[in-house]
């Protein structure tokens, strides 16, 4: 299993010789509005692509989490090929039709797709008024031959998401964090005391931490999330550069 940092929550990921695309934000850096409402204002991505394009763009499927566009933007809608396999949340699909893309697939439980079952889980994008406004918000399990790899999507810790270690037990986990917030209320995604509580939830499984430093309301860098992680002496957590690729082996 191979897995590449594009940026953000944009991942690469190779099961097999299947490549799935997760969460393309395939703008330029900052040509997109700085999210309202935030203690940074800088336009968005803060970061170019790490990778070619028309490497991104011939994956062989796309998994979309939700329909924020820092998960699914503009550029993402013109440029993905409108036939590609798209596994996405249920009430998503419509979205997705009335862009072209003419085969999402609404995951409402699981389903399997050449040799690679794929299941949603549920999640939380903050507490309070903040995380019903953020809408709903899912994760997705990937397993392929005896492996297994949780995307948590844009939640924080939360009782889904630990319904969904209990029953997947992955691997690997893919957790995105920076602290996102507004200038009020709290974290809409993981914060650093959630990656430390979560890793030790799952001292077996590799953690892998994303979604830092590349838009302009995440606030968590991921040299203080190192520095937190030494000093609570945590050893399952991963947290791959911009452009970086993981593999890890069958164990």
């Amino acid at each position: 299993m191979k897995i590449r940092l594009i940026r953000h929550a944009t991942l690469l990921v190779t099961l097999g010789a299947k490549r799935i695309l997760i969460d393309p934000m395939l703008s330029s850096a900052g040509t997109m509005s700085a999210v309202d409402n935030s203690p940074n204002p800088k336009p968005n991505p803060l970061l170019d692509l790490t990778m070619p394009l028309s490497d991104l763009l011939t994956a062989d499927a796309a998994c979309v989490t939700h329909l924020h566009r820092d998960h699914f933007d503009e550029r993402a809608k013109e440029l993905l090929p409108k036939t590609i396999p798209l596994f996405c949340q249920p009430g998503d699909e419509e979205k997705l039709r009335s862009f072209s893309f003419t085969t999402p697939h609404p995951i409402a439980s699981s389903l399997h797709w050449d040799g690679i079952t794929i299941s949603r889980t549920s999640g939380q994008h903050g507490t309070g008024t903040i995380g019903v406004n953020m809408g709903p918000v899912s994760g997705f399990v990937f397993e392929h031959q005896g492996a297994s790899l949780y995307i948590a999507g844009d939640t924080i810790w939360c009782n889904d998401t630990k319904a969904a270690l209990d029953r997947y037990r992955p691997h690997i986990v893919v957790i995105n964090t920076g602290a996102a917030q507004f200038l009020t209320g709290g974290p809409i995604v993981m914060d650093s005391e959630d990656v430390i509580t979560l890793c030790r939830y799952v001292p077996a499984a590799k953690v892998i931490a994303v979604h830092m430093e590349a838009f302009n309301h995440c606030l968590l860098t991921r040299n203080e999330l190192r520095a937190l992680a030494r000093e609570r002496q945590i050893k399952n957590l991963f947290i791959p550069g911009d452009g970086e690729e993981l593999v890890f082996d069958p164990d």
